[in-house]
């Protein structure tokens, strides 16, 4: 058997299990499996230098992504890039190669959507999240940032802009009213339902721009709710998720497989629980 799994901590909700082995059905991997395993940063590496070579790929969720890049031998430039990686891939010498694929997923996410351009983008938070999701929109010509957020910018994520050429500038959260209206692009990573004071602001509004939610708890949230009431496009977080771990399922396994698999699997995982 060849084995692939997520770790992170907490990693009980995590619906990767769900869609990897929806992935490995629709492709025929009768001999490929995938789990779960809780662990913390300190556990990382003493975990991955005691898996045999069955494992070929291991999904990294928080708070591994940054870690997992002192444990590579190779990492793409896509990670490099955002300091953080939530791909494993094992090599032929049994070392791993790093791979960020959330950047893909945010990506296609939009594209399904129509979302194929962003000028000026608004951000809620400035943490790893946002910095996957602003490479993203980077590629779809975003020239100019601004952030919606309770306290400071992270600086590694001001550092992302700088080295991106983009334009950023900091805002309280009870100012979006006014910067919303100049976004073609309103990018949410709050946790939970962080987001729903922003909401409130923008109850009269009448025209909003595409929205991306990076969570999938409890959604559609209450902003997703007053987006979609206006007519504009809305991209949940399962969405991305999907796509992301197609990519993943490709580098590990070597075979393409749809988004559309994972996501049927994730949907009808997540409506059970």
């Amino acid at each position: 058997m060849l084995r692939a799994g997520v770790l992170g901590s907490p990693i009980a909700h995590s619906l990767s299990p769900v869609m990897h082995r929806a992935a490995y059905a629709h492709l025929g991997l009768s001999d490929w499996t995938y789990d779960r395993r809780e662990c913390e940063a300190a556990e990382l590496p003493a975990l991955v230098v005691g898996l045999d070579e069955s494992w070929r790929g291991l999904s990294l969720t928080m708070p591994l992504k940054e870690a997992a890049l002192s444990l590579a031998t190779t990492v793409d430039p896509v990670a490099e890039s955002v300091g953080g990686a939530n791909t494993l891939v094992r090599r032929p010498d049994l070392g791993w190669d790093a791979y960020n694929t959330d950047v893909h997923g945010v990506r296609q996410a939009l594209a399904d959507h129509r979302v194929t351009s962003a000028r000026h983008v608004l951000v809620l938070g400035s943490g790893a999240t946002a910095r996957s999701a602003l490479a993203a929109v980077r590629e779809l010509g975003a020239r100019t940032v601004a952030f919606g957020i309770r306290s400071e910018v992270r600086p590694e994520t001001g550092d992302l802009l700088d080295e991106l050429g983009v334009a950023w500038s900091a805002h309280p959260l009870d100012e979006v009213n006014a910067l919303v209206r100049d976004a073609d692009l309103v990018i949410d990573t709050l946790p939970g339902r962080g987001a729903d004071a922003v909401a409130a602001q923008l109850a009269d509004v009448p025209r909003l721009p595409a929205l991306f939610e990076a969570i999938y708890e409890d959604w559609p949230t209450t902003l997703a709710r007053t987006f979609a009431a206006t007519g504009a496009p809305v991209v949940s977080g399962l969405e991305m998720l999907a796509h992301q771990g197609a990519l993943q399922v490709e580098l590990m396994t070597g075979r393409p497989v749809p988004a559309s698999v994972l996501l049927d699997a994730a949907s009808g995982a997540w409506t059970g629980r």
